[in-house]
């Protein structure tokens, strides 16, 4: 499996607010017939330039729809919103592209079809962008990652190319539906997502709560049973106390007893003897 992991290259080099196209619109406020087609040819060869609507939709460009510039008008609005494909299906009434821009064309065409697959077979590339080897094909997407169209990963054992990010295309009014459509399902999905995360809290603190309430029980029930064994201590010694007490007028008493039976008081006697 093969990773190229790309370089920022834009925000080292020129504002994030940098738009390539914005060049090509204020020249399209004065340009009209073949100095308006000079301009998309030059639009469709710039490089990074990948969004096309803003001069598609200038008044000046869509003049060219009804005239004798109509081929370049329809290569324009290819280049928006269409494939390398359908540029082949229609490329008798088209003008001849250049290298780069079949080239360009071919990395727009990845990125539509990574708005539907995430892992593009190898043979639908192949077919879609009318590759002759595989090879050509690989040093396509490589330079498409390096430019920043998409970035991802050659799967050479799988034969796929994993998306993991592309640009955005120019949308068509026809595609507002399913941007909406789109929104409403990731905004229901933040939703569900915020409602679990809600419970797992409360959840959460309620588990906490008995936590707490069982940690304080437990702490109750041991200085209940430290307070009964100091009262059995205490009523031990006392009993302890109140023995050796006992003992030691019990060992008075007989200390006096004893002393009292050793002496024998003398009586004289009344009567003597006459010899």
């Amino acid at each position: 499996m093969r990773k190229f992991v790309v370089p920022n290259m834009t925000t080292d080099t020129k504002p994030t607010s940098f738009n390539p196209l914005e060049q090509f619109v204020l020249l399209a406020k004065s340009a009209k017939g073949a100095a308006a087609v000079e301009l998309v040819k030059q639009a469709l060869e710039a490089p990074g330039v990948y969004v096309f609507g803003e001069l598609l939709d200038m008044p000046n460009i869509t003049e060219l729809q009804t005239d004798q510039f109509q081929p370049y008008y329809n290569l324009l609005k290819l280049f928006a919103f269409g494939t390398y494909r359908q540029y082949l299906e229609n490329s008798s009434s088209l003008p001849e592209l250049t290298p780069f821009q079949q080239q360009k064309l071919r990395h727009l065409t990845i990125v539509t079809l990574s708005e539907t697959n995430k892992c593009i077979p190898y043979e639908v590339l192949v077919q879609q962008l009318d590759m002759k080897n595989l090879r050509e094909l690989e040093d396509l997407v490589i330079e498409a990652i390096y430019g920043d169209v998409i970035h991802g990963k050659l799967d050479q054992r799988n034969g796929r190319l994993e998306v993991d990010f592309a640009i955005g295309r120019d949308a068509q009014v026809k595609d507002i539906g399913r941007i909406i459509q789109t929104l409403n399902d990731w905004c229901e999905a933040c939703d569900a997502i915020l409602g679990a995360v809600e419970t797992q809290v409360m959840n959460a603190n309620c588990e906490k709560e008995k936590h707490i309430k069982h940690r304080a029980a437990i702490e109750e029930e041991v200085l209940n049973i430290k307070k009964t064994l100091k009262s059995q201590i205490q009523e031990s010694d006392d009993i302890s106390l109140t023995g050796e007490s006992r003992n030691e007028m019990l060992g008075d008493k007989g200390k006096k007893l004893a002393k009292g039976k050793g002496l024998k008081p003398i009586v004289p006697n009344k009567f003597w003897n006459k010899s």
